[in-house]
């Protein structure tokens, strides 16, 4: 069953406050294997709160993540993520269509600060396959 039109423009409720440690900085790169010296998170890290955000969209929406294939991805930032921000995402659907009986999702996330600042944005290209 393909998704509802109505969906695109639709802003989720932001995900739970995440706090940027240096342990959690290094688990992330060393997942990514490489090594963390201190300083600035890497370029990629917003993808933790990015990646919460999607799911809480898939989960409200009642879309199953195991159809979700995972297209194009980007960063842009307003300045780099250190120990001690204190963040969260707040996804908005920017875009819907149907190909071939596959929705194609366009999504961005705004993560900000404590404060309400505006830190980076994602956007991401989500396939949603069809049923059989």
């Amino acid at each position: 069953m393909p998704v509802d039109q109505s969906l695109v423009g639709r802003v989720f409720p932001p995900t739970r406050p995440y706090a940027v440690t240096e342990e959690g900085i290094g688990t992330f790169v060393a997942a990514t294997g490489g090594a963390y010296d201190g300083g600035p998170a890497p370029a990629t890290y917003p993808i933790v709160l990015a990646f919460d955000a999607m799911n809480a969209f898939l989960e409200a929406e009642r879309l199953d993540l195991y159809r979700i294939v995972h297209g194009e991805q980007k960063f842009g930032y307003e300045r780099p993520v250190v120990p001690g921000d204190v963040l969260t995402a707040t996804l908005t659907v920017s875009s819907l269509r149907q190909i071939g009986g596959n929705d194609i999702i366009g999504t961005t996330s705004e993560i900000t600060d404590e404060s309400g600042a505006l830190v980076c944005s994602t956007s991401a290209t989500l396939v949603h396959r069809g049923g059989a």
